[in-house]
């Protein structure tokens, strides 16, 4: 992904760089969540009772609007909650964006900059913990903000599925 993003990508927008940035970091984000999010969107699709889709093609709808209009709508917050699982799981993410964000400690000005995400930042600094002062308090407070952003996304989430689920009853 890295030469990918380095040779072709980049150059298109008339950028050097070497590839490792955050752009490639949330596309191998992107591929590592997606089957975990089509396997839990099979599950649930799989639960919806058959009865159901019978029921709606003998009312004489078609496939498609069945699968709009009834499927769809009763799996919508299985769907939402499979997006945010896999979305939580991103986010603490290590070993990925560990090799292909650059590890440079600076704000990114682009997608094509090098970054350094907060679970990097833990695990490459975690082996010198003990022989700075203080140092193990700062990487636990970034292990505290990972936390609380995970928490922060995972209950706005769980908001949202709520109130899909009392407006489909």
């Amino acid at each position: 992904m890295v030469p990918l993003i380095g040779n072709y990508v980049a150059p298109i927008f008339g950028i050097s760089t070497t590839g490792y940035s955050v752009f490639s970091g949330g596309i191998v984000l992107a591929v590592m969540i997606f089957p975990i999010m089509v396997s839990i969107m099979v599950e649930v699709l799989q639960t919806i009772p058959k009865e159901l889709r019978s029921v709606s093609l003998s009312l004489g709808a078609t496939k498609l609007e069945t699968i709009q209009k009834v499927i769809l709508k009763k799996a919508r917050p299985g769907i939402m909650a499979a997006i945010v699982l896999a979305v939580s799981r991103a986010f603490g993410e290590t070993i990925a964006v560990l090799m292909v964000c650059g590890n440079i400690p600076k704000i990114p000005q682009s997608l094509f900059d090098a970054g350094y995400p907060l679970p990097a930042l833990i695990a490459n600094n975690f082996g010198e913990m003990m022989s700075i002062p203080l140092y193990d308090s700062a990487l636990m407070f970034a292990a505290l903000l990972l936390f609380v952003i995970i928490l922060g996304f995972n209950l706005i989430s769980r908001g949202i599925l709520k109130k899909m689920e009392t407006k489909n009853i």
